[in-house]
Formats: structure tokens, C-alpha cells, sequence
């Protein structure tokens, strides 16, 4: 396994790349928007394919580097479903798994922090954003933040989690890179209280200045998705009620893009095609099934999604590689749901 911890000296952030071998696809934690630059090189140097961006909450001290690596790699950006971001390309809920070749993250809601914060466990190490930090945890006095919820989310998730198992923070102050669930529980300070109502008293008494980026990244963060609007994009860009007609008239083959957990949790539009958007290269390239499914019909190719960015990078994708006639959904499935568009509930084994 690759695995590799960065370091933002500015906001004192970790950022983490894993890929289960060299030359294979990868996954990004927690990125800083002015380190792109370093995440990139990385990707190259390691022959990786970023195929994830997972932040862990909207951040309140630097501004993420989510849409920065979507629009450079092509990525899929995740976050959790309580998020307030305008737009990701994924959006997690408690017990999803995140997944790339050969690596699966488990998502743990963890709010407290913020009310959009999550952990992610994978095998025997957890990454716990500004939740859980070393020796220390999240403040809980902004963003819809709240100390009761973060005891509950410490002392009654992340904690029950086996002693061994190793804690990656997304921030620390002090100069530490990883500790474990076991030494937290027994040399955090914070977690030395016998009540709900001690660990309130703390973290509400300790009176800390605001961020010096909060003002700044905390509405830049919100706003991450892809423009759909674009005059270039418009003209391929259709609403649920077009696709809806076009399905009826048969002349459109939907692509449905999301990952098997999206698919069986949220459902499938009738007929449509699978094609994983990890997969969308080898897919429209010489050869491949949306390729020679272009080829041969003469009906057009409709994308879709969750909310529309993955398959908005598709169909421009897939414009480029010669299947000219390519256009996506705008709003992905949720706005096929808001239009009553026909759903078929999806059992996988």
C-alpha cells in the first residue's frame, strides 16, 4: 500500500494519499488548495490516478483543494451528506464506504466539530478530520458545532473503535503525526471527564480566537462545485424533463456513472447503462463499450450521476474523444427525483 502524510506548515493540515500499489488508482484526504501543486507531482511521480477527493468537513482555515484537483484530474469529490456545499460529486452518509481499487474507507458521521463532520475508517487506522486530534479535540463554538455531539461522537463511535488502531487527524499544532485510540483515551486531557456536562464545561470555556482564513475559506469552501451553466456546457447540458422525453422517444441511452453503493441506495433509471466514471477513459476510447455504442446507434448518449458534476466531466469527455453527440443530466439523479422521473430499485450481491 502506498500511503503517504502531508503537511500544510500555513494551517498546520494533514493531507493523506493512499493507493493500494504504484501505477494504480488513489484517493485524497483533507487537500489544501495551495499544495495542488505538490499533490499533483506526487500523483505523477507515483504513476497514480486520482480517482477520490474526500473532505472530512467544510473547513474553516484553509480552502480545500477539492474542486482545484476535480478540475485538473478529473476526480470524483466526496463529502458527507449534511454537507452545505454547493455542489460535490458524491455525497456519503453514515455507513457508506468510499471505495478505489483495492482501498475501502468506512464512513463514520462524527459531528461536534462542525455539523458536517465525518471520520473515515480504513483496516487498522481512522482519519478523524478536526473531530478527534492528538492530545486534543476539535473546537465546537462555530459552524453549527456542538460539544454535546462531539462526546457522543468520541466517546461513543470513534472510541469504541479497537485500542490499536492508529489516529490520523487532519490537523495538528504540535509537531505529533499519529497516535492511537487506546493513548487517547488514556492521556487525552479532554477525555479525562465522567460526564456529557464536564466535557461541555471544557470545551465551552476555552475561549479561542476565530481562524485568521474563516472569513475567507469558510464561504469559499461552500461554493466547490463545477459551473453547469457555462455557455459551452449549456449546449450539452439537459434538464430532467428533456431526458425524460428523450427516454420516452427512445432516443437517448442513459449512462448511469455513480459507484454500486450510490446505485443500490438511491436506485436506477430504468434502462440506463452502467458505466463507473473511474472506468469513463477505457469506456469511450477505441474499443470500448461507450465507444461502440455510439458508433453503431443513432441515439445520442445522456451521463448522469448523483448531482450532475461527474457526468458534466463526462459528456465534455466524452465530446472530445469524438462521440459528438454526448450531453448529461443537470442535476443528476436528484433532479430526475424532484421532476417524478421513473426509478427502479436496484438489489446487487
Amino acid at each position: 500500500m502506498i500511503f503517504r502524510q502531508l503537511f500544510d506548515t500555513v494551517s498546520s493540515t494533514y493531507t493523506y494519499l493512499i493507493a493500494s500499489r504504484k501505477g494504480g488508482e488513489a484517493l485524497i484526504i483533507d487537500p489544501v488548495l495551495d499544495r495542488v501543486d505538490r499533490y499533483v507531482q506526487l500523483l505523477d511521480e507515483l504513476d497514480l490516478k486520482l480517482i477520490k477527493a474526500v473532505d472530512t468537513h467544510v473547513h474553516a482555515d484553509h480552502i480545500s483543494g477539492l474542486s482545484e484537483l476535480r478540475d485538473r484530474t478529473r476526480c470524483i469529490t466526496v463529502m458527507g451528506e449534511e454537507s452545505g456545499v454547493d455542489v460535490v460529486s458524491m455525497r456519503v452518509g453514515d455507513g457508506d464506504r468510499v471505495e478505489i481499487e483495492g482501498i475501502s474507507l468506512d464512513a463514520i458521521y462524527t459531528p461536534g466539530h462542525t455539523d458536517d463532520s465525518y471520520s473515515f475508517l480504513m483496516g487498522d487506522r481512522v482519519f478523524t478530520g478536526d473531530t478527534l486530534l492528538i492530545r486534543g479535540t476539535g473546537r465546537t463554538d462555530f459552524q453549527n458545532g456542538s460539544a454535546e455531539a462531539q462526546y457522543q461522537s468520541i466517546f461513543n463511535r470513534l472510541l469504541k473503535l479497537p485500542e490499536a488502531t492508529f489516529v490520523y487527524p487532519a490537523h495538528d499544532y504540535k509537531g505529533d503525526t499519529v497516535s492511537t485510540i487506546g493513548e487517547e483515551r488514556a492521556f487525552n486531557p479532554r477525555l479525562q471527564v465522567g460526564s456529557v456536562q464536564e466535557y461541555i464545561d471544557i470545551m465551552n470555556g476555552l475561549d479561542l480566537p476565530n481562524p485568521r482564513m474563516m472569513d475567507v475559506a469558510v464561504p469559499a469552501n461552500l461554493h466547490l462545485g463545477l459551473d453547469q451553466g457555462t455557455p459551452e456546457r449549456v449546449q450539452w447540458t439537459l434538464d430532467a424533463e428533456t431526458v425524460i422525453d428523450a427516454v420516452d422517444s427512445r432516443e437517448a441511452v442513459l449512462v448511469d456513472l455513480r459507484d454500486r453503493s450510490e446505485r443500490e441506495r438511491h436506485g436506477v433509471i430504468p434502462g440506463s447503462v452502467h458505466a463507473p466514471y473511474p472506468d469513463l477513459d477505457d469506456q469511450i476510447g477505441p474499443g470500448g463499450t461507450l465507444k461502440q455504442l455510439a458508433d453503431t446507434s443513432d441515439k445520442r448518449l445522456v451521463f448522469y450521476c448523483a448531482f450532475g458534476e461527474r457526468s458534466a466531466m463526462a459528456a465534455e469527455a466524452a465530446r472530445a474523444a469524438g462521440l459528438a453527440g454526448s450531453c448529461h443530466l443537470k442535476g443528476g439523479i436528484k433532479a430526475w427525483k424532484a421532476a417524478d422521473g421513473p426509478l427502479d430499485t436496484l438489489k446487487l450481491v
